[in-house]
């Protein structure tokens, strides 16, 4: 049996690739936190305003704040200052891709399970405090593209009864644009890394204070774990940081990433064509332009239901997909602990739910770019709206029966290799005059796969079947 805190150099790590997203996320972070030191020296967090006079010829004479001014220095002027932002941009990107994957790897495989529920709030709590820090790093250069996210911010809180306009004030020291930027900036740079520091260290803890959990598999069970030792494990994990820095070096020397020159200094009178949200924050944007602009007033106050709608479905949406391990643990019943991890086809309702989720966030997050479909494709923006609000309401329920379905068949499929073998495509007259195809033995192993761990005595006892005596079909 596992004892918690049992030493760390006699534990044992499983060792499958899948598991490796926290690590990334983790070593991405260092990065973020390493070339984000060096940006710190040189930036100035403040909405003063300058004339810009550097390399870059085409805002010679520009107004802006010394924020954009100190970013076009760093990129221009300081050496190796472009590929030190790139890189810091890179690895943000990297850093949200590799915890919600992680997080998909941990629903798609029921690793949120008991005893891992709290794992499960940790690794949920990393993806929203990166997605603010992603969301105060990118508004400090005070940019045009910065700028036009901060607008969208100011016109939603504005648009939340009773509290929004004292919100708003607040937020932006204000009338906007106010000087969010003596805001964002301890919460970006100081705050927000602080709980980031403080989620890695609780997913650590709780990660060494169990027994680690394994994709299923021959010999393993609910109290052992195959894998590799500890001091195996570190010198994987030094080489994964290695290729962790080495890609986002490698993306920041040779891609270009948020071109601030490029789109000027922010102005609230004016608006940059082609300019998104990120990718992470796109589904927020898509909610936006799908919601109906509808409007009612209650109380003396106007309700804009084109804003309070999709604060209300996003934020009910964060929060299912933050309490799933209890929701699915209150509807099945299951209060068992479960150290094996399952493979989707295994749990069909949830892999369906799974699927359905990312319908729901893709049809929000491409729905977010409908103006730029509708440019390169010479389609109407109308059109392309109304399709993605049939899709939003009918695509989940469809992802999900499809998905189940899916899932069902595989199984059966599996059910039926295990069972009969592999087909071989040799087919052979029997001395009735009958024809059968042979098939293959299936090995333990495989068969074990297939079946799935809640099937493992059935499938390591069942006898297999033989050349000499096929389990065959009837042609």
């Amino acid at each position: 049996m596992h004892r918690p805190w049992s030493s760390l150099r006699a534990r044992v790590f499983p060792d499958h690739w899948s598991l490796l997203f926290g690590q990334i996320a983790f070593y991405s972070f260092v990065m973020i936190v390493l070339s984000g030191v060096f940006l710190t020296v040189y930036y100035e967090p403040s909405v003063d305003h300058v004339v810009y006079d550097g390399p870059y010829a085409p805002l010679n004479g520009v107004g802006m704040s010394r924020a954009l001014d100190s970013t076009m220095a760093i990129t221009f002027e300081i050496r190796g200052g472009l590929l030190i932002r790139q890189i810091h941009h890179w690895s943000t990107l990297i850093m949200v891709a590799a915890i919600t994957l992680h997080l998909l790897r941990l629903f798609f495989t029921g690793g949120f399970r008991r005893p891992r529920r709290l794992n499960w709030l940790v690794v949920f709590g990393l993806l929203i405090v990166t997605l603010g820090a992603a969301l105060t790093g990118t508004s400090l250069p005070d940019d045009m593209a910065s700028g036009m996210s901060l607008a969208v911010l100011d016109g939603v809180l504005q648009a939340t009864p009773l509290i929004g306009t004292a919100l708003s004030a607040l937020l932006f020291g204000g009338d906007f644009p106010g000087n969010v930027i003596a805001w964002f900036y301890p919460l970006h740079v100081v705050v927000l890394p602080a709980v980031l520091i403080g989620l890695f260290v609780a997913g650590a803890v709780l990660a060494l204070k169990r027994q680690p959990a394994q994709p299923s598999g021959p010999g393993r069970t609910e109290d052992n774990v195959v894998g590799r030792p500890a001091a195996v494990a570190a010198v994987k994990s030094i080489g994964l940081f290695c290729f962790v820095a080495g890609v986002a070096i490698l993306m920041a020397a040779t891609a270009t990433i948020n071109p601030v020159w490029l789109y000027g200094p922010a102005d609230p009178a004016n608006a940059s064509a082609g300019v998104g949200p990120a990718w992470y924050l796109a589904f927020l944007d898509g909610s936006l332009r799908l919601a109906p602009g509808w409007e009612f007033v209650l109380w003396g106050k106007t309700f804009t239901v084109a804003v309070l709608l999709p604060v209300a479905i996003c934020t009910l949406f964060l929060a299912l997909v933050a309490f799933y391990p209890w929701i699915e643990e209150r509807l099945t019943g299951d209060r068992r602990n479960h150290h094996l991890l399952e493979r989707p086809r295994h749990n069909p309702t949830r892999t369906g739910i799974g699927v359905a989720g990312m319908t729901f966030y893709g049809v929000l997050w491409a729905a977010a770019a409908a103006d730029t479909m509708a440019l390169l494709f010479h389609l109407s923006v109308n059109s392309l709206i109304h399709l993605f609000q049939i899709l939003l309401i009918l695509g989940p329920p469809a992802a999900f029966l499809i998905t189940r379905r899916i899932c069902l068949g595989l199984q059966a499929s599996d059910a039926q290799i295990a069972t009969h073998g592999i087909e071989t495509g040799q087919v052979v007259r029997l001395p009735s005059g009958g024809y059968i195809e042979t098939h293959r033995p299936v090995d333990p192993y495989r068969r074990w796969r297939l079946l799935g761990p809640s099937t493992q005595n059935r499938a390591l006892t069942a006898p297999a079947p033989s050349e000499e005596e096929p389990a065959e079909r009837k042609a």
